[in-house]
């Protein structure tokens, strides 16, 4: 008995060395998670931008904008800093095959990874994501089939 009682506050130690360790050991992940989660959703956002800019009528200056910004709710909140640009590619040979992309980039800042800190060790820097999803330009003949090299119309949000 006398063995038990003499180490009352043992666990309590224990535990108070564990629980930082346990913590790191369990967000990391959770965070890395979060991180490849905000790349989906960023491409998913992309790919629906991309789908509507596409069957627009007529895409110029002026709808690029509009549609980059109706765009940018559709990026995920955790991006900072986010950015969203439609781009229309018409101008080139007369069999140009027309396209509109959509680009939307943002940076992912880490919150649990940080905890790495308070062991003395470096957390990272936050993390560009960017997404690009293009698509052929719905309002054209089949027949196009060449590049095109000039951007006629672009829009920033």
């Amino acid at each position: 008995m006398r063995i038990f009682l003499g180490s009352k506050g043992q666990s309590i130690v224990e535990i108070t060395l564990i629980t930082p360790l346990l913590m790191v050991a369990l967000y990391v992940p959770v965070d890395f998670g979060m991180m490849l989660f905000t790349g989906h959703l960023t491409q998913n956002a992309v790919r629906d931008g991309a789908r509507t800019a596409a069957t627009t009528d007529l895409l110029d200056d002026a709808l690029a904008t509009t549609l980059a910004s109706q765009f940018n709710p559709n990026v995920p909140q955790r991006l900072a800093s986010k950015q969203v640009t439609v781009n229309y590619y018409a101008n080139g040979a007369a069999n140009c095959a027309q396209s509109v992309e959509v680009i939307a980039t943002g940076t992912y800042n880490f919150f649990w990874y940080r905890l790495i800190g308070l062991l003395r060790l470096t957390p990272p820097s936050p993390i560009t994501i960017t997404r690009t999803t293009k698509m052929r330009y719905e309002h054209q003949p089949d027949t196009n089939t060449g590049n095109c090299a000039t951007v006629t119309a672009t829009g920033h949000s």
